[in-house]
């Protein structure tokens, strides 16, 4: 027997469609029911490794933990990751499918659409409930014949929608209304409820407008959920950076990340973002580097091309200026690639340029193959001086997503992996590198700063470095708090018994 269903789908991009999922999947989650989530086709290069080594969006993995369930590739069968020159690459079912220019991706429909509806079956099979996600806009016209994530997933799965509009960026009566009439009247009858999402100010005020939006729409609205800023939870696209503020006056440590046009699991810096003694920034000229005491290379989705573009803006050598005056730097994945002295792509990986030079701040050379490594790892610190002095031997866990293998030498090995995928590793395996100064570390590792032990102990030797001999209270997020508010809120907010009732829950 099928789980039931329930889909939200809204009226364009970020209206909040990943967060009411995972809202939903912990509301369920709490009431006993065994859910999971799923959205048919993610864009996204915020990535995440499932047990197993499969890559999945970064949302989809959230929304797993809100269920309290392990994610695995069926949630999000297909993920597209935007590389340079208007491509994307396609992993499917957690594993790289293939490179193509975004007018040739809608020709691999007919090959996607059956593992979408397999991977939904397998969920359904497994589950209670499923949460789905859709896409951008439910109205997109110009794409309906093409849809493979929005109405032609609710039709085939015959599921009930609530769609969601965003009133803080104005004019969602009319992006509600427009929406549901341009839909088909067979997919118009999907839609069971609307929701309005981040609302402020007095609700009565509103009321009006929700009369007219149920008299002129002939759908319920099921709530009105209101703006927050106190719950916190990994975003999604990298566009919520334009709302982060510049960072807090009087911080003990400024650190700079590097805001790369192809930047990837930019969450890797969340836990620094919440430390009031922590002034982190997004930048993308010189100028706005000039106070860091630390320099962050993030992950990158296309490492030739914003290196070009980091050599195109000076940042190359302001890092290097930076680095000079005693700044600490650190390469995450593609950025430790681009700190490396040269980055080889005889096979055209990734692009047509053989061969670029890098940042010379590493005696580090990357070469690219089609090969993809994604793992869960555990370790150890292996080095033991410069930014990695106070933690040397300390254990920690992350993940990797990359392509390419970097060479350096091993008496500069930053991390002993222990374990990859789940399994020991049968022989010593190290990552990264940590310069012979110390100043400059360069990893694979991605959510090195979510181990509070870590962190804590690299934001100290910068804090000594400065005669600052600080200490920091580091605590990890608990997630399950988040949650747990998270849930509270759509409680009072959504009409829960509404919900329940379009889910097919209750009668």
């Amino acid at each position: 027997m099928l789980g039931k269903v329930i889909m939200v789908q809204g009226t364009a991009s970020t209206v909040g469609k990943s967060v009411l999922v995972a809202a939903l999947c912990r509301v369920f989650h709490q009431d006993g029911f065994n859910v999971a989530p799923f959205k048919a086709q993610n864009m996204s290069n915020n990535s995440y490794v499932t047990p197993d080594g499969g890559e999945i969006g970064r949302a989809q993995a959230m929304q797993a933990d809100a269920a309290g369930v392990e994610s695995v590739v069926e949630m999000n069968p297909v993920l597209l990751k935007p590389e340079a020159d208007s491509r994307s690459q396609v992993v499917l079912l957690g594993r790289p499918y293939l490179s193509v220019p975004a007018r040739e991706y809608y020709k691999l429909r007919d090959d996607l659409w059956p593992v979408i509806t397999r991977s939904l079956d397998t969920l359904r099979t497994r589950h209670d409930i499923v949460v789905i996600e859709g896409a951008g806009s439910s109205a997109e016209v110009n794409l309906r014949y093409s849809d493979m994530v929005n109405m032609r997933v609710a039709g085939y799965a015959d599921a009930p929608v609530l769609l969601v509009g965003d009133i803080d960026r104005g004019g969602v009566f009319a992006s509600l209304l427009g929406t549901l009439w341009l839909l088909e009247p067979e997919e118009r009858k999907l839609v069971q409820g609307l929701v309005i999402n981040k609302f402020r100010g007095d609700r009565s005020l509103l009321e009006p407008g929700l009369q007219f939006l149920e008299k002129q729409g002939g759908v319920p609205v099921v709530g009105v959920i209101p703006y927050f800023q106190d719950i916190r939870l990994p975003e999604e696209d990298a566009v919520a950076l334009d709302r982060r503020q510049p960072g807090r006056q009087g911080a003990w440590v400024d650190v700079a990340v590097v805001r790369l046009p192809h930047i990837s699991n930019f969450d890797d810096f969340d836990p620094l973002a919440e430390q009031e003694q922590v002034n982190l920034h997004y930048v993308d000229a010189p100028e706005e580097m000039d106070a860091a005491d630390l320099v962050i290379l993030p992950g990158s989705k296309a490492t030739g091309a914003d290196l070009d573009w980091l050599v195109s803006r000076g940042l190359d050598k302001k890092i290097r200026q930076l680095h000079e005056r005693g700044a600490f730097i650190i390469g995450i994945c593609g950025g430790y690639q681009m700190l490396g002295k040269r980055i080889l792509d005889p096979q055209g990986v990734e692009s047509a340029s053989p061969e670029k030079a890098g940042q010379g701040l590493l005696p580090a050379t990357t070469t690219f193959s089609p090969d993809k490594e994604t793992h869960r790892v555990r370790g150890t610190v292996q080095a033991k001086k410069g930014l990695l002095k106070e933690v040397q031997g300390i254990s920690f866990q992350g993940y990797e997503i990359h392509m390419g293998e970097t060479d350096s030498p091993a008496r500069l090995a930053a991390f002993d992996i222990r374990e990859r995928s789940g399994k020991p590793c049968a022989r010593q395996t190290v990552d990264g590198c940590l310069s012979p100064d110390g100043r400059v570390l360069g990893t694979y590792i991605h959510g090195l700063f979510h181990n509070p032990e870590l962190c804590r102990g690299i934001l100290k030797s910068i804090a000594e470095a400065k005669g600052m001999p600080l200490d920091f209270n580091i605590e990890s997020i608990d997630r399950e708090t988040e949650f747990n508010k998270l849930a509270a809120l759509i409680r009072s907010s959504l009409d829960m018994d509404l919900v329940y009732k379009i889910a097919g829950l209750r009668g």
